[in-house]
């Protein structure tokens, strides 16, 4: 997926908000004077400013999302991926097929077509084009029947395969548009703690070197793996103060810092996501005790500046 450019205009409320949303909602920290405005899915679906304030929201619990070049909002929500209008129109559904139990991923991919993924009876990769026919199909192997289980956030690759991570069945598979796993990434490994640290995939980005960055829920840590598979980089929460919590989306900046979500956190004093340098220090953190958890986060603006890259999620 090629970066994308987030202008600032659209980002603005523009009499679209309530008033009574015009209020600050948690509050971001960072030391170095850092100030981000991102989208955020999970309890809440909502573009937080860079002011803390929410300048657009639709109602519903969702697990996937993006803001679009234009503007509009792609969310993965209520068993549907929608692409919302900053109106609230929604200009684009693909609904869940009642064969399956859960959709999660939602990627519009550069072609146009949206990217989807259905956890279930049959478990597939999809690929959705603008008029809600099927484009794209790839059957998956989640190792298993466990529906929730089976899959969180897939991506495609610029070789046209496709990343998913797999949580218990401890890996992240590439697969190629045939169904064919061609590669695959061991979360389980023992320098990471092996089986009993619980490092399920949650989401998964190849990057630009080739090595692909993991965020492993439950086992509270995030991991670069090199091209074989090895560990080339680590954080856990030995590094940032107990941070990681349940870590599900997340974002690799174009400056190579990385935002994460702890999903999982519940105390009122700590980061539902903070931002982490290569050296794994903490320069960034958005803090809510309103907010029950954020899943997913695509960053749109750093004081002021649109962000350019591509997020982990």
């Amino acid at each position: 997926m090629k970066s994308i450019y987030i202008a600032l205009t659209v980002l603005l409320c523009s009499g679209i908000c309530p008033a009574e949303e015009k209020a600050a909602f948690g509050r971001q920290l960072s030391e170095t004077g850092i100030s981000h405005s991102f989208l955020i899915t999970g309890a809440k679906t909502a573009i937080i400013g860079e002011d803390n304030e929410i300048v657009w929201e639709t109602p519903g619990r969702s697990r996937d999302g993006f803001v679009l070049p234009n503007g509009n909002v792609l969310v993965s929500i209520g068993n549907a991926a929608k692409e919302f209008t900053r109106e609230g129109e929604v200009v684009f559904e693909y609904k869940l097929d009642p064969v399956n139990k859960e959709l999660g991923t939602v990627v519009r991919l550069d072609g146009g077509n949206t990217l989807v993924v259905e956890r279930g009876e049959k478990p597939r990769l999809l690929e959705i084009g603008a008029d809600g026919s099927i484009a794209a199909e790839v059957p998956l192997l989640p190792g298993t029947d466990n529906a929730h289980m089976q899959t969180r956030m897939a991506r495609k690759l610029p070789n046209g395969n496709y990343l998913v991570p797999h949580l218990l069945a401890f890996a992240v598979k590439e697969y190629n548009p045939a169904g064919e796993v061609v590669k695959t990434f061991k979360t389980d490994l023992e320098e990471l703690g092996g089986r009993e640290a619980e490092n399920w995939p949650f989401t998964a980005i190849r990057l630009e070197n080739g090595n692909t960055l993991v965020n492993l829920t439950h086992g509270n840590k995030i991991v670069e793996f090199d091209a074989a598979g090895k560990v080339a980089w680590r954080v856990d929460n030995s590094d940032v103060g107990g941070r990681f919590a349940d870590p599900c989306g997340g974002q690799r900046l174009p400056n190579g810092n990385t935002v994460i979500c702890s999903y999982g956190q519940k105390a009122p004093d700590k980061a539902k996501a903070f931002e982490v340098t290569r050296d794994k220090e903490v320069v960034w953190e958005y803090i809510n005790p309103k907010l029950k958890g954020i899943h997913e986060i695509h960053v749109l603006t750093t004081n002021g500046e649109p962000v350019e890259g591509t997020p982990l999620k």
